[in-house]
């Protein structure tokens, strides 16, 4: 039954919200889950009362139009209001929680805590149900369209626009098989860049992991060899071989402890990783996913790691990782 004030149906209100946050009707239709004949009538009954096309075509896109754009906020407020004091939560339990939680994250990142992190997650909270789905080329969309309950990445990729939290930091370390000569001792820069490489790419536009993004801005060039699909498939395209992988240390020591594999210590800085986990904004004051959050946190803290080949923090390492993290959101698109 639609709910009215004077003559406007208030169901339509978020209708309205979609249609000025995505400027389109198929966009606004799966951001509310219903078809674009439904979200296009919507629309007309929208421009019936309002007595304005708010959306209309301009070459291939639709924009707003001088009232449309005057009513972004105002509707957004009013949601927001009812949100907070009309639509208060439940209190949550995790003993009898039972919703589904989908996470974006990496096969790094469920390695090195979801593993365990989910493991504790099934005695303390045992009808939560959890979706881990691969890292996509625009995880920020994602999380904007709703189609994840929360990202798992590193900080230089996430967006200011929505919350987040750290969760762990990492280095990175060089990794090769136990019979290799070359990692008989130290590592040199000069062994490191004679050396033939593996690397990880994802996804159709092959983006690159952080560690080749860095590695490509230094005076000397990688030959890279093997160009693997993803971070746990690494480990066993050095083995027998002579060339190297630069690792995550979280995920190298596990795998020097399964694998005849050595570690070894970068021969140059590089930046640490800050993992953090972002959920969009609207989900702020979802109980059970701040739960999942500080339970993650927890897990992913307590496995502390020592670090020796990392830029130093603060000052000027913190200048160096806000110059990085433009750069990397440049050239990977997430600006």
């Amino acid at each position: 039954m639609a709910m009215r004030f004077g003559r406007l149906d208030l169901n339509l209100l978020v209708a309205l919200d979609a249609l000025l946050t995505d400027k389109s009707v198929s966009l606004a239709a799966d951001r509310l889950c219903l078809s674009q004949s439904a979200t296009s009538s919507a629309l007309g009954r929208l421009r019936e009362y309002f007595g304005d096309d708010l959306l209309v075509v301009k070459g291939r896109h639709m924009i707003l139009t001088a009232r449309a754009e005057e009513l972004i906020e105002p509707v957004r407020a009013v949601l927001e209001q009812i949100r907070s004091t009309i639509a208060i939560a439940p209190p949550f339990d995790p003993d009898t929680a039972d919703r589904q939680i989908r996470i974006m994250a990496s096969d790094y990142t469920t390695q090195v805590l979801l593993a365990d992190a989910l493991a504790q997650l099934e005695s303390d909270a045992p009808n939560l149900r959890f979706e881990i789905q691969p890292m996509s080329t625009n995880p920020i969309e994602a999380v904007e369209r709703g189609f994840i309950d929360l990202l798992i990445t590193i900080d230089f990729a996430v967006t200011a626009d929505h919350p987040s939290e750290f969760l762990f930091e990492d280095d990175y370390v060089v990794v090769g098989d136990a019979n290799n000569l070359a990692l008989k001792g130290e590592m040199t820069r000069e062994k490191y860049f004679e050396l033939g490489h593996v690397t990880a790419r994802f996804g159709r536009a092959q983006m690159p992991a952080f560690e080749e993004w860095f590695t490509r801005r230094q005076k000397q060039k990688r030959r890279i060899e093997v160009v693997a699909p993803s971070f746990l498939s690494l480990p066993g395209l050095v083995l027998g071989t002579r060339r190297i992988v630069t690792m995550h240390r979280r995920l190298a020591e596990q795998v020097v402890n399964s694998f005849p594999l050595v570690m070894r210590e970068l021969p140059f800085a590089m930046p640490p990783i800050r993992e953090v986990v972002q959920w969009h904004i609207t989900n702020n004051n979802d109980r059970a996913l701040r739960w999942v959050i500080e339970r993650l946190a927890l897990v992913a803290q307590s496995r502390a790691i020592s670090r020796s080949n990392v830029i130093p923090l603060g000052g000027e390492g913190e200048m160096l990782r806000d110059e990085l993290a433009v750069r990397f959101q440049a050239d990977s698109g997430t600006l």
